[in-house]
């Protein structure tokens, strides 16, 4: 039988869902939380590379990467082998008591990848959730204020103070009574419907100018404000990308009011733009940068940094259990030496080849609205009608289920747009097979208007 690690592109032996597949499903709609969201009924048992298996012995074409985790794929063998030989000889004692030797270790590295001269330093959770968790408290220990601002179309997580922060979908936060107080959100720059018809380079200026010119001065005073968060690239809103120039400002501000930029790079970090870090393509330096997801290619790892001036709390002011396990830091450390030797240029590469097979699409298919993202970070909205704009959410739900019928496995994100997030590793070849098969799809679903 052929398997996942001697294939590169879709192979399906059975309708979907195959009959274990079904079987599965069955079992989990029984037995676990209906509060998950599933797009498709993929059940993975394996994966190699870009190729997941199924438990009926099918074959994707991974173009979502567990939610932009899989950074260096699934089960790199380099990744494996550091997991395997960690688990080996140690798995956990707690690095909050005790001392591990490979948490400064993989800290040493990040910390090279971020921009600033002043020395830096780390905290290793067990999520992306926890990670702003803790740059919340940082935010607040570090500068004695507790007010927080944030952006509508954020995702920052489901725990109750990161979901304060998060203002992606109002099902994320209903039915959970009061969240952190002290929190209010603006609007995200989104220069596909930017009410000021600003270009993508522009598009942001009167959201500045509402902060400075009405937040400021009719909700919040500046020096009560702990920290301003944002994704350079919005995930869960929508693949939309920050301006330079706004983030640029964002930092002026943040500097000039001694506020906490703290940049979310839980989805958009770790190679996946072409750069370490998505901040990086505005040449900013915020003052807490929040990690998890591609940092350990799968493994529960998340991290937060900040100059050592910012993070010098007391013993016993934050800690974990978990957060920093061996196992998890193995995986972390082998991942980043791929993603420096290999991945980060395969990452600028490879998007800028996607880019240029999706240059047309808003002019070849009606329903495409957008093209937008950095690198290996992709957003395709999809619209009904390309003047009025107007969104189309079942459209965007249907073009994902049939790319999932043809053995490629891609996410939504926002209200109608397709977010493409595939391992840093992809080739050529699998890029191309995956933008026949969106065209395919895309086809498929005009048919429906």
């Amino acid at each position: 039988m052929i398997t996942a690690s001697e294939i590169k592109l879709p192979r399906l032996v059975t309708a979907l869902p195959g009959p274990n597949a079904k079987r599965v499903v069955e079992a989990d709609t029984k037995l676990m939380s209906p509060s998950y969201t599933r797009d498709y009924p993929l059940v993975a048992k394996r994966g190699h590379g870009a190729i997941v298996e199924d438990v009926d012995g099918n074959s994707f074409l991974d173009f979502a990467a567990g939610i932009a985790v899989c950074s260096t794929g699934h089960c790199h063998p380099q990744v494996v082998a550091a997991i395997q030989k960690q688990a080996a000889e140690l798995i956990h004692m707690s690095g909050t008591d005790f001392y591990y030797e490979s948490m400064p270790q993989l800290a040493e590295k990040l910390i090279a990848t971020m921009p600033g001269a002043a020395p830096k330093k780390a905290f290793f959770t067990n999520s992306g959730a926890e990670a702003i968790e803790g740059a919340i408290k940082l935010a607040r220990y570090a500068t004695k204020r507790t007010k927080f601002i944030a952006f509508y179309g954020c995702f920052h997580g489901r725990t109750m103070g990161a979901l304060s922060l998060t203002a992606s979908k109002a099902t994320q936060r209903k039915g959970f009574g009061d969240l952190l107080a002290g929190v209010e959100h603006i609007p995200f720059p989104y220069a596909y419907r930017c009410p000021h018809g600003h270009t993508a380079e522009t598009c942001g200026a009167e959201i500045l100018e509402v902060l400075e010119q009405q937040l400021f001065k009719r909700m919040f005073d500046p020096e009560e404000v702990a920290g301003i968060i944002i994704e350079p690239i919005q995930g869960e809103g929508g693949y939309i990308v920050a301006p330079s120039f706004f983030l640029q400002e964002l930092q002026r501000i943040c500097r000039q009011h001694g506020i906490m930029l703290i940049a979310d790079e839980v989805q958009s970090g770790m190679g996946r733009t072409g750069k370490w870090w998505a901040h990086q393509h505005a040449g900013i330096e915020p003052d807490i940068i929040c990690s998890a997801k591609g940092i350990a290619s799968g493994m529960p790892l998340g991290a937060f940094f900040a100059p050592a001036k910012i993070m010098n709390w007391k013993p016993g002011a934050h800690g974990t259990t978990f957060g920093g396990n061996p196992v998890c830091i193995a995986s972390g450390l082998a991942t980043a030496e791929l993603i420096e030797t290999q991945y980060l240029e395969n990452a600028r590469v490879m998007g800028d080849f996607l880019f240029a097979r999706l240059a047309d699409w808003t002019k070849k298919y009606k329903i495409v609205g957008d093209v937008r993202g950095r690198g290996l970070m992709i957003g395709i909205e999809i619209v009904r009608d390309r003047r009025t704009k107007e969104k189309a959410a079942d459209l965007r739900n249907l073009i994902v289920d049939l790319a999932f019928q043809k053995g490629v496995c891609i996410l939504g994100a926002g209200e109608n747009t397709i977010r493409l997030s595939p391992p840093l590793l992809i080739d050529e070849e699998q890029a191309d097979f995956a933008v026949r098969t969106l065209e395919e799809c895309i086809v498929e679903a005009e048919k429906k208007i």
